[in-house]
């Protein structure tokens, strides 16, 4: 048996833009925008999931889906650093930040670690592997992030190094301990 798994990032909103570490804020009309114009490229599934982060809901929403949310696909814990600018925090925790993006274990801002994101990303994901059909999931960069590292078996320290792009689709097809990668197709609208 074997299962299709597509993860769709969000489209992008003021969060995203500001480098704001997601602070629960709704996407802007360019954001939804994008996102309808995206629908009819998307592929169909046999399920509809999201990440429980309004900006997933709500891009899954505009994207036409009737997707339930997952507490399993929700994006990174970044603690106390949670609504800040990428700038705030270096400015006032360098070294923290540093450390943070050079060790995927370091965790200085009290929330998860990227190497626990790519574990719970990893568990869910392999939790799929029994099933068979599609699924489509609307989940932040960082979980599709976690999803490849884990998926394609590789270490922890090039979770930072993978881009994934907004209103990105990344497919991850197999069963549990053997997954194929196609990774970051755009969505577009059909011409």
């Amino acid at each position: 048996m074997t299962v299709r798994v597509m993860l769709v990032s969000p489209a992008a909103g003021p969060a995203l833009r500001d480098h704001r570490f997601d602070d629960g804020a709704s996407l802007d009309a360019a954001g939804l925008q994008q996102a309808r114009a995206a629908a009819a490229a998307l592929p169909g599934a046999d399920r509809y999931l999201c990440a429980p982060a309004v900006r997933c809901r709500e891009t899954a929403a505009a994207l036409g889906l009737d997707a339930h949310a997952a507490a399993d696909l929700r994006d990174l814990d970044v603690g106390a650093w949670t609504g800040r600018t990428l700038d705030e925090v270096a400015a006032s925790a360098p070294h923290d930040l540093a450390a943070w993006l050079a060790d995927p274990a370091a965790a200085p801002h009290g929330g998860e670690s990227a190497t626990a994101l790519v574990e719970r990303i990893g568990a869910w994901l392999d939790g799929r592997g029994g099933e068979s059909g599609r699924v489509l999931a609307v989940v932040e960069p960082a979980v599709i992030r976690a999803a490849v590292v884990h998926a394609l078996g590789l270490p922890p320290a090039v979770f930072w190094r993978l881009d994934v792009h907004p209103l990105s689709l990344t497919t991850l097809s197999g069963r549990a301990g053997r997954w194929n990668l196609h990774c970051g197709r755009p969505l577009h609208p059909a011409s």
